[in-house]
């Protein structure tokens, strides 16, 4: 399992497209929805301690690209059980957020996040540790194995990279590209 910092720093340089499509409150709000996201994977964990099944194993089931299709169905409830909160939040300063943004909003940081955590997993998975990323249509292990899970030098030089180019781009003046989805 890779180091937790490796997660938050992959998932922060998966959520730097963020910034060119929101402002920078949804784009800080992106990040850490993505950050939250980048690491339910791992819940596999606690499965596999509770229910020892082995689908529920780690680098299982919640470690598969169709897990993270899954986030179109978090999306789905997010659209419809948040848009009413978040246009009626004084926070947020809006009060036309549609259900459609609320779902791209919520199931690109899913899958942001989710597919961040396999990469980085898959770039650190030692052959004792192979994953099967595209189950069930592809059952064979897959290893990249290019840098060791622990390795500090690598998992901070990545986290002090990606916060880097996140304060850079907080403190850039620019303005989002319009898109039907757009979030100020």
């Amino acid at each position: 399992m890779v180091e937790p910092i490796g997660h938050v720093a992959m998932a922060l340089l998966f959520a730097v497209p963020a910034w060119l499509l929101w402002g920078r409150r949804p784009a800080v709000t992106f990040t850490v929805l993505t950050q939250v996201t980048a690491l339910l994977p791992d819940i596999d964990l606690f499965f596999e301690n509770h229910f020892g099944h082995p689908l529920l194993q780690h680098h299982g089931v919640t470690h598969t690209i169709p897990f993270v299709v899954v986030g179109v169905v978090f999306g789905l409830v997010a659209a419809y059980a948040l848009t009413p909160v978040l246009n009626a939040n004084r926070l947020v300063h809006s009060d036309s957020i549609t259900p459609a943004t609320t779902f791209v909003f919520t199931t690109a940081a899913f899958w942001a996040g989710g597919l961040a955590h396999i990469f980085v997993d898959l770039l650190s998975a030692a052959p004792d540790a192979a994953m099967e990323p595209l189950w069930p249509l592809y059952r064979e292990d897959v290893v990249v194995n290019i840098v060791a899970y622990d390795s500090t030098p690598v998992n901070l030089g990545l986290i002090v990279c990606a916060v880097v180019i996140h304060v850079g781009l907080y403190r850039a003046e620019r303005y989002p590209y319009e898109t039907r989805w757009a979030v100020d």
